[in-house]
């Protein structure tokens, strides 16, 4: 029998999900790849040039912090650090430290650069064999197993790198925005108790996969 994380379900469907205010905000551009690179280096631009690195083709599971779990998904991309390593480091002049993740739809987080640059962290365009949909991220996105799925950025297109860690949430949202989101030590939340938040967070599960699955299906009669 699979052991689950502490406070995790296993969930048979993988839904679209996240925030509420979310549901209805879809990306404009899933067909190329384009990631803009800022923050303490002069900004560019990466497009075609992902290509050059090693495809990966990883089986893991993916933990959102609302207690639900999808295991074994299959994904395919690059790893991140070597993404850094041979795109990124060359043009660094400082001492990297600190990661912003930014969305096409708006959302934005962060993370340790070291821990980004684990090994099993991709920034991943295909899930099983096939090209991520509009559901899960397309075209692009963060894949980061060892932490809570809002740090999995979706239809990610910008990534800033950091020298010092920046302020990335604001107002009552921050509280929800752990700085590393770690799944072994049950980080979910920046305040409070682990099991406080499973309590809260289980009970909009049902309501925000429907919310989701409803923007979704409109969204898609538009195209």
């Amino acid at each position: 029998m699979r052991i689950l994380p502490p406070g995790q379900k296993e969930l048979e469907i993988f839904p679209r999900f996240g925030l509420p205010q979310y549901a209805n905000r879809f990306p404009k551009e899933v067909d190329k790849i384009r990631l803009s690179i800022g923050g303490d280096l002069e900004e560019f631009e990466i497009t075609e040039e992902l290509t050059s690195l090693p495809r990966l083709n990883q089986v893991s599971d993916f933990h959102c912090v609302t207690t639900w779990s999808k295991l074994n998904l299959n994904w395919s991309g690059y790893r991140f650090n070597e993404f850094y390593t041979s795109l990124i480091l060359p043009k660094v002049s400082k001492e990297i430290t600190f990661v912003v993740l930014k969305a096409q739809d708006g959302y934005k987080t962060s993370l340790p650069l070291k821990d980004l640059m684990q090994q099993n962290v991709l920034l991943a365009d295909q899930l099983d064999n096939k090209p991520i949909t509009l559901e899960h991220g397309a075209p692009i996105r963060i894949v980061a197993p060892d932490h809570y799925g809002y740090k999995s950025v979706k239809h990610i297109n910008c990534i800033e790198f950091y020298t010092e860690a920046q302020t990335v949430k604001q107002g009552l949202s921050r509280f929800m925005d752990h700085p590393r989101a770690r799944v072994a030590t049950e980080e979910r939340a920046s305040n409070g108790p682990a099991f406080f938040f499973r309590w809260l967070y289980k009970f909009g599960i049902k309501s925000t996969i429907r919310d989701f699955e409803k923007s979704t299906a409109a969204y898609r009669k538009t195209l």
